[in-house]
């Protein structure tokens, strides 16, 4: 039986809160029990983070009028009784369009003008300004007046030429891709550069984030939608339509914005309603079906079983009319069974193996660090058995001893503190390539360098050059810390022999991941600076509006990779700052002892007893932290559950889905 994506996502969702609270359940015991440091801690608060705030994107691309917007509303939104996003004939989304979820936020519409586009402000700046955008409070309860608020989205302005241009809509070289004039030479633009729909869905709730692009024209003005939201969608859907197939505009998108070879590419032949004909057999019309998913798959360059002839209008007014036959005769569902059966199984198998690794560092620093206090209390305990029956002189010469050890142990600072300064000069050297401002110094060069040339023909081959310096940076960082690593090991190595510690290092940073990201921007980027984009290029405004994109996507792949190396450095500093600590509070406790048996002879059976008690406490911790986290491990293996049938899913009610609870939120973009 087929499985709605609906379904499979809720199935996804329930495993992600599953693991959330086995992750909290470990978290809140190994805390009480104290046996993590700050550092192990955090890193399980930012996987708890991700768990509960994984998004899952999927952007829908095409033309106008392909019924697109009918699409989004047949897999998510036919619950609500009727048409929720504009979905009526000719030109319906005007900008693009991002639907998710934001906890403790009115379900609200808000709306980027469009003339935020002259001031070179990116997308993702823009974001954090609330007063740049126009907002709208949406009424949930009554379907009727929250489609007629999300009407907004259709909004439109005419302009001059001369401002059209400056927006992006007008191009000289190009004529023929230029919208209409009206009889007074105005053109028509979109109101709006982008809208944000909080809208308080199951599966928006869970994590799922729905980008609605408009047609060519809106997609190449806005070179951040291309740059930067198309290529951080997990999955993209491209919307043709069955009676016209792939069109030179549609296959303009594909070649300039979908072509690459992400697998994550699901192609749509909607509209196979249309092809019904009175004076052909329902035999025919399969025939003409399959032939015209057959000739896109040859014109795109796909898979067959990557295109789905489909009704989009069909499969809606059937989900909200009841009717199972009429949804199966849209073909809806196998579709939602490919999206969720291809896609979500991916994004399982990455936070599997996240959290499969969280569970082996926890594992690791757990079993060493009760390793560690039972050797100390085994040691102790055999010295106090030692002292039945001793004389008062004996135990004088024990705490002489236990004083002696202590001043031999502290001059351990010594060479802890040499150890700092190196290793704090090593992480310097190796964040200095990391930075912002470094990052911002090689964009700058990029500009200058495209400032320099004629018509920006040399752009590429400026940005290939830039991206391989990048490159290079993040290999030398790869390479700093492995020589960060060395040192410490070999610092470790001896203060475990001399002072009797037991240190050991969890496996460096890997910064290969990175380099696959700084890949990813260099695909995109390097397709969107051919020649048909030096005219663009040469316009300052354009120019700055890519520079301020290009820092802000390159930032955030080298402020993750900081991150993550100053992560696994303190990690190392806390596990020395650690053992020292317990090792000083162990040679306290073992005086502290040897004084009360002085004073009183019975203090030493029951100090005893008190130590083997603390040993089988931390026996059973032990147990329970292995338990706790091999159930953890356990639950990443084992998946979501099997999703529901499709069928089911016509008498789902949303409202009693599990909602993991978010802790920030995470920007996709």
């Amino acid at each position: 039986m087929q499985t709605s994506f609906a379904s499979s996502f809720d199935g996804l969702s329930l495993w992600r809160t599953t693991l959330v609270k086995r992750l909290d359940e470990l978290s809140r015991f190994l805390v009480e029990q104290e046996l993590l440091d700050t550092a192990s801690l955090g890193q399980l608060k930012s996987l708890r983070e991700r768990l509960g705030q994984e998004k899952l994107i999927v952007a829908f691309v095409a033309e106008f009028s392909r019924g697109k917007s009918e699409l989004i509303n047949a897999i998510f939104f036919a619950d609500t009784g009727r048409r929720v996003l504009p979905a009526t004939p000719g030109r319906t989304t005007m900008c693009p369009v991002e639907m998710g979820w934001r906890a403790g936020e009115a379900a609200s519409l808000s709306l980027l003008p469009i003339e935020t586009r002259l001031n070179g402000q990116a997308l993702a700046e823009l974001r954090g300004l609330p007063r740049a955008w126009r907002t709208l409070e949406l009424d949930t309860a009554q379907p009727e007046r929250l489609a007629n608020a999300l009407q907004e989205v259709r909004r439109t302005l005419f302009v001059p030429v001369e401002r059209a241009r400056a927006l992006g809509f007008w191009n000289d070289e190009h004529p023929e891709d230029n919208p209409p004039q009206d009889g007074d030479g105005n053109v028509e633009v979109p109101a709006w550069r982008h809208a944000l729909i909080n809208y308080p869905h199951p599966l928006l709730k869970q994590g799922l984030v729905v980008l609605d692009t408009p047609g060519l024209n809106a997609i190449g003005a806005e070179p951040e939608l291309t740059l930067g939201l198309l290529p951080t969608a997990h999955a993209t859907v491209f919307i043709l339509a069955a009676d016209a197939g792939v069109t030179k505009s549609d296959m303009a998108v594909w070649r300039d914005h979908l072509g690459g070879e992400a697998l994550e590419r699901f192609v749509v032949l909607n509209k196979i309603d249309t092809l019904t004909d009175p004076l052909a057999s329902a035999a025919q019309v399969r025939e003409q079906i399959d032939f015209q998913q057959l000739e896109t798959a040859r014109t795109l360059g796909v898979d067959m079983a990557r295109v789905f002839p489909l009704s989009a209008r069909q499969a809606l007014a059937s989900r909200i009319a009841g009717d199972p036959a009429g949804l199966a005769a849209s073909r809806l569902p196998e579709f939602e069974s490919t999206l969720g059966r291809e896609l979500l199984p991916r994004r399982r198998e990455l936070l599997e193996q996240v959290v499969l690794k969280a569970a082996q560092i926890v594992e690791v620093q757990v079993g060493r660090k009760i390793g560690s206090a039972r050797r100390l209390l085994a040691e102790q305990m055999l010295e106090l058995r030692g002292l039945r029956g001793k004389s008062g002189a004996k135990l004088q010469l024990l705490l002489q001893r236990v004083d002696a050890e202590t001043v031999e142990f502290e001059a351990c600072t010594t060479r802890l503190q040499a150890m700092r300064v190196v290793h704090n000069r090593m992480l310097k050297d190796t964040l200095v390539g990391l930075s912002s401002d470094r990052v911002r110094d090689e964009v700058d060069a990029l500009l200058h360098s495209l400032q320099a040339s004629i018509l920006k023909f040399g752009a590429k081959k400026s940005f290939v050059a830039m991206c391989e310096r990048l490159r290079a940076l993040l290999a030398a960082a790869q390479k700093r810390s492995t020589e960060t690593r060395d040192m410490l090991a070999a610092s470790f190595t001896r203060l475990n022999a001399e002072f009797g510690f037991s240190l050991a290092l969890a496996p460096g940073p890997e910064l290969d991941r990175f380099d696959e990201d700084l890949a990813l921007i260099e695909r995109n980027y390097v397709q969107y600076l051919g020649l048909t984009q030096a005219m663009r290029l040469s316009q300052p405004a354009f120019m700055e509006q890519f520079r301020r994109m290009l820092v802000s996507r390159l930032r955030v792949v080298f402020e993750n990779a900081s991150a993550e190396v100053e992560l696994w450095n303190k990690q190392a500093s806390g596990l020395v700052d650690g053992q020292l600590r317990d090792r000083r509070r162990h040679f306290k406790r073992r005086r502290d002892v040897l004084e009360r048996v002085q004073t009183a002879a019975g203090d030493l059976e029951s100090r005893l007893v008190e130590l083997e008690a603390n040993d089988r406490r931390l026996q059973s911790a032990q147990q329970r932290a292995v338990a706790l986290t091999e159930a953890l491990r356990e639950q990443a293996v084992a998946g979501p559950q099997a999703p529901r049938p499709a069928g089911l899913d016509l008498d789902l009610d949303f409202g009693d889905l599990a909602t993991p609870t978010p802790m920030r939120r995470a920007d996709a973009a």
